[in-house]
This record gives structure tokens, sequence and C-alpha cells, in this order.
């Protein structure tokens, strides 16, 4: 149940906008003018008529109680999820200055919520109960798993050979040759449906163009397909979880089956990133009592936001359970017991020392690592040398920023947020540096997103 005097920031709201556009757009929409007959429930519904270029009003209607983050109904034409008119209408709410009153919602609003939450219902009932009925036929899965490695493994045998035909003619040669041939292997990948595998070689054909130092790179990230590539093949020889873990990089489906972990999880961190195809969502989320870290990931055609949304500073108390491979920190969300609320919680912190030993920890699980999330305590951010680090206020210690989150515009909300004081900062802390996503000042705050 949504208590009618929880409310969220503006920051919390704006962070749900699909992008720049509507959240500039979201923003002059948050103000009474344009509203009129907006209210909101106990239940976590708010709702208001917006007027627009129309002899109607938009109606719009929010369910902020949806486990999986807001849900929307508006009557205008936009096809982003939340529109500008959601958005404007959130902020209003967040004001908590009277323009959204409690109340009953109208007929338009109940009729969409009552069969929005009749649907989940059924969709939670009919998971329960079709649970072993929903698998399919489980000796057909295993023949389709079975002719799907068969595949995968002759894709490994032919990328093992063109690794070592890459390393036997020279690393020069990958130069001239340009990304033709690394596209050719990517495509020979898909076809073997690796498309773990692609991905890496993808990446592989942009080294060479770089930048000075690419031919180390390049042979660091072919050490690690080849490992990769050999772990598959090895598979059988492997310890259970990083046997899974390859199977994860590889890009094999799997399931989040281990048992789930109630707790209240907090809302660290939410962003995308995009390609052609593709929007990722990731959020990560801190167990109160669990202490544990958890991603989520969700996904959305490209230019269409993802479904889930978590907004950053929040609380959730919910079910969730990790997907199989050593050290790995996915995991699916489950049953959701109250709907997301503001919180003053904060997760422990560590020093920059301890987030590289982390990091370097993780790697033994997952040599393919990226980074790891780590919350650093009483860091302040720092230039150097046309760079930027977060320093240890309290050891003569720093991490570096990577390149990513140097060009960002979050650099300079935690510059100011920091005014040359301590800071907590969460973030994920890997070779290439440090990448802050969410900052707290010291003592009482809110949560400031910086991705």
């Amino acid at each position: 149940m949504t208590q009618q005097g929880v409310r969220w920031t503006a920051d919390q709201v704006l962070a749900l906008a699909p992008d720049t556009a509507s959240r500039k757009a979201g923003s002059k929409l948050g103000s009474a003018g344009p509203w009129s007959e907006a209210g909101s429930s106990g239940e976590g519904t708010v709702w208001g008529l917006c007027k627009g270029s129309g002899s109607k009003p938009y109606q719009t209607v929010i369910d902020i109680a949806d486990a999986s983050g807001p849900a929307y109904k508006c009557s205008c034409p936009s096809r982003k999820f939340p529109c500008k008119h959601a958005l404007g209408l959130l902020l209003l709410w967040a004001e908590g200055d009277g323009a959204v009153p409690p109340g009953s919602p109208p007929d338009w609003a109940e009729q969409w919520i009552k069969g929005r939450r009749q649907r989940a219902e059924e969709k939670r009932a009919g998971g329960v109960s079709g649970s072993d009925s929903g698998s399919g036929d489980p000796e057909a899965a295993r023949r389709r798993a079975e002719r799907r490695a068969v595949r995968v493994t002759a894709g490994a045998t032919e990328l093992e050979q063109r690794l070592a035909d890459l390393l036997r003619g020279g690393l020069a040669g990958a130069e001239q040759a340009g990304y033709g041939p690394w596209e050719e292997t990517a495509a020979r990948m898909v076809d073997a449906q690796a498309p773990g595998l692609a991905a890496r070689v993808r990446d592989l054909g942009a080294i060479p163009a770089s930048g000075p130092g690419w031919p180390v790179r390049l042979l660091e990230e072919c050490a690690l397909l080849y490992l990769l590539d050999q772990g598959w093949l090895g598979r059988e020889r492997l310890p259970d979880g990083l046997a899974a873990t390859v199977r994860s990089r590889v890009g094999l489906p799997a399931s989040a089956d281990s048992p789930p972990v109630r707790d209240r999880w907090l809302v660290l961190a939410q962003y995308d990133t995009a390609d052609t195809k593709l929007t990722t969502r990731r959020i990560w989320l801190y167990g109160a009592d669990s202490h544990r870290t958890a991603l989520l990931l969700s996904y959305g055609a490209a230019g269409r936001a993802p479904e889930l949304a978590l907004p950053v500073g929040l609380a959730l108390e919910a079910e969730v359970a990790a997907y199989p491979g050593a050290g790995q920190l996915r995991a699916a969300l489950g049953e959701q017991f109250a709907p997301p609320a503001p919180t003053a919680t904060r997760p422990p912190g560590v020093t920059t020392t301890e987030a590289t030993a982390r990091y370097g920890e993780a790697l033994r699980d997952d040599p393919w690592l990226d980074s790891v999330p780590v919350t650093l305590e009483r860091v302040i951010p720092t230039p150097d040398e046309g760079s930027w680090q977060l320093a240890d206020a309290d050891a003569d210690t720093a991490l570096p920023l990577t390149p990513a989150a140097r060009a960002r515009p979050g650099l300079w909300r935690l510059v100011a947020l920091s005014g040359g004081a301590p800071v907590k900062v969460f973030g994920e802390c890997g070779h290439r540096g440090f990448t802050p996503l969410t900052a707290w000042p010291e003592g009482e705050g809110e949560a400031v997103q910086l991705c």
C-alpha cells in the first residue's frame, strides 16, 4: 500500500524517462497549469487530465504499486513509456503541495487499474499452477540442448583455429585486414548459436582502430576469448559453478533457479545501454538484511525503453532469485510484497584499496568480468592531470574514473555534490577504472543519480 505521505523526489521521477527529450518535455508538464481532476489513492494510483493540442484532454493514469515498477496508461499518441504526460503527472504528485489530492479514481482510471491487477493475479496463479507443465516435453528440450551444444562446439573449434591463425600471422595483419574478417567470424558464431562468442569477436574487430597501444589490448582480449573458447571445449572438467559461468558467457540461456531471497532491496542504480537492435537496462539492488548485491536485466526493442523501472533511492520488499554461475550477480525479480518506497538506508562502503581487491577476487570466479559493483566510503572527486579520480579521504590512494565516466554530465553532478568534501559513491569498479552511478552526501541526504 502506498501511503499518501510518501513521495518520490523529482530525480527519482525523471530517472524513469526513456530519453532526454522526454525528460525535458515531462519537466514542463510538472506544474498544475495543464492539469485538471488530478488525484491519487492509497492503493498506489495517480491520475489526471492533461490539456493538449486537441479539444479533449489526455487521460493519464499511473500504477505506482506495480510489481515491476510504475505502469502507465495515457490516451496520447506517444509510443514512449512513460510519455511526457505520465512524467509530468508524477512530478506534480511528487511535489506534495496538494495539486494531486487523495480521492477515488474516476471510472476510466479504475477500469484500467482493475484490469491490470486482475491480469497480474491470473499470471501469478498460472505461473504457480503451471510450473510443472510449463516446461513442455523434457526429452525434447534435452535433445534441443544437445543439438545446440554440438553447434556451439563446432563454432568454438573454428574460432580456436582462427585465433591461432591470427597469432601465427602476427597482430599487424589485423590492422591491415580491417573489420571484414572479424564480422565474418562473428557471423559464423551466430550461425553456431553462440551469441556471446559473436559479441566478443565483434569487439576484437574494433580494437585495431582504438588508438595507441592497440596491439597490447588486442592480445589481451584474444587471450580472454581463447580462454572462454577453451572453457567451453573443456566444460566437462570444470567445477559446476565455473561451467555455468562459461555457458552464460558463451550465450546459452539459463533460468534463475536458486531459492529466492526475501529482503528489503535498496535500488542503488539504474541505467540503459543501447545498440541498433536492443536497449538493455541494468538495475543494481542491495539487500538490507542479506547484504547481497543483485543485478536485474531488462530489455526493450530498439527505440523503446524496457518495461522494468525502479527509481534510484527507493526500496522494495521482494523476493530475488539468482542465476547460476560462479560469482554471477544477475538475478530475477520475483514476488513483491510492497510497492517501492523512499528509504534512508545506505549500503556500507569500502576503501579504494578494498574495492580493487574485490575486483581481483571476483576474477578468480569469472575471468571475463569487466567490473564489480562497489560502494566507496568517503571519497573525493579530484582532477588528475587532465583526468579525474576518486581519492580516498582517509588514505593516500585513489581510483581513476573510466573514460566513459569522464565524458558524462554525471561527473559534474558528483563534483557539485561533493564540493571538496567526502561523499559515498556506488558504481562499477574494473580494469578500466571506476564508473560512478549514484552518490550520497555525508550525513543526511537523498541519493543522487549520476548515470
